[in-house]
């Protein structure tokens, strides 16, 4: 195939904060987004929980980067895309999802104690034919501009502007983002999602209370690490397994969720009951009561290759030569070559920090309960945790905290 070429695809996204739906149908379409981004969520969270220690990472990322690069995508590439990301509409519909769901986002930055900033951008080859169709979806629908650029010349200087960008946009918790090496002559296009958050805890906790513990990372290894204290009012709930627990930021839209074994090393047997139908069971049955919460602070910075994970969750042919994405230029000469993603949280007394960045490279083909004592949450050994759109009930940031004296 002639004139092959290389089409580079990175969402930088941290934490969104989605308001009350507008009407009816803005409504119908986050509700149907949110189902799909936890479906995702939870699918990647499989592939990736056999790996060791912390995990972090942005589903709600990875998922915007993909979904603009689906509005080029045609055939069977679009249909495995759908498919593996729990897309239920085509291209064009989606776009319009998403969307509408940008337009929510803006309400939160009206919120006390809630920092937020949304941005979108396109670096592409200055002289490639982009298609107007689709360099209007991503204006229009996502509010990217097209930037052109020189990457035949000067990738070098393209992925210097580029990781700036990002660095700025997320308060300078994701850096580097791409790395030397990753755009060459061969690049086409670079595509952006940036989204930074920074969430005050609704009730915040004492800094006077937080004390050393030890963290029960395995029988053997047992570090100390600084346990925040705080008895209050929280959306709770628990069965034979495990507990949850439900820290709500200020505003009232986002929320912290916390899923605790009762077995201290039962971490394992946790994961392999998390599904979409099982952590809505559990949210279902939480409710607002005092409980008595120790919680550890901690910071993970977390970075991924997820093509291989991607492909064997369905998604194979946008990795091969059979790719088509001729929505982009008219032409079946892209492929995505690699994915990358980076992310970062730090949740301490005040609240929580979270960046999250995803970089796709595509490169040419070649119930209520009767009153109780206060419940104990003690978070003193693994945990999975997630922060979740209280409204919606989108994932945004999904973890595995295994030890927070790690980073």
């Amino acid at each position: 195939m002639k004139n092959l070429s290389r089409l580079l695809l990175v969402t930088l996204l941290l934490t969104t904060l989605i308001g009350h739906p507008a009407d009816t149908r803005a409504a119908s379409i986050i509700e149907s987004l949110a189902k799909g981004n936890t479906e995702f969520a939870l699918d990647l969270y499989a592939q990736l929980k056999n790996a060791d220690g912390n995990l972090f990472f942005s589903p709600y990322s990875i998922s915007t980067c993909l979904a603009m690069t689906y509005a080029g995508a045609r055939g069977d590439t679009a249909a495995q895309m759908a498919r593996t990301l729990h897309f239920d509409t085509n291209e064009v519909q989606l776009a319009d999802s998403f969307g509408e769901l940008q337009k929510e986002l803006s309400v939160g930055q009206e919120k006390n104690g809630i920092e937020l900033d949304v941005a979108n951008g396109l670096w592409g080859q200055k002289d490639h034919p982009f298609l107007p169709a689709f360099v209007d979806v991503a204006k229009q629908s996502y509010g990217a501009n097209l930037k052109l650029v020189d990457f035949r010349t000067d990738s070098e200087s393209a992925r210097i502007e580029i990781n700036d960008w990002v660095s700025n946009k997320t308060q300078g918790k994701i850096t580097d983002l791409i790395q030397p090496g990753v755009l060459d002559q061969k690049a086409r296009l670079v595509l952006i999602n940036a989204i930074y958050f920074k969430g005050q805890w609704a009730r915040e906790f004492d800094k006077n209370n937080s004390a050393k513990a030890p963290f029960l990372v395995s029988p053997t290894q047992k570090p100390e690490v600084p346990l925040m204290h705080l008895e209050a009012g929280f959306r709770y709930a628990e069965d034979d397994g495990l507990q949850l627990l439900e820290l709500p930021y200020a505003g009232g839209d986002l929320a912290m969720v916390v899923l605790l074994p009762r077995e201290t090393y039962g971490l394992k047997g946790l994961e392999e009951r998390l599904t979409e139908q099982s952590l809505d069971r559990w949210l279902a049955r939480a409710f607002e009561q005092k409980v008595n919460v120790s919680m550890p602070k901690f910071k993970v910075i977390a970075q991924f290759s997820l093509a291989k994970p991607l492909a064997a969750m369905g998604m194979t042919d946008a990795f091969s030569r059979r790719a088509d994405f001729s929505g982009m230029d008219g032409q079946r000469d892209l492929f995505i070559s690699a994915v990358v993603h980076k992310a970062f949280v730090e949740v301490n007394e005040s609240g929580t920090v979270a960046a999250a960045a995803t970089g796709v490279v595509m490169r040419d083909m070649a119930v209520m309960m009767a009153p109780r004592p206060t419940p104990i949450f003690r978070a003193d050994h693994p945990f999975i945790f997630l922060i979740r759109d209280s409204h919606s009930g989108s994932i945004l940031f999904l973890g595995r905290m295994a030890d927070p004296a790690q980073p």
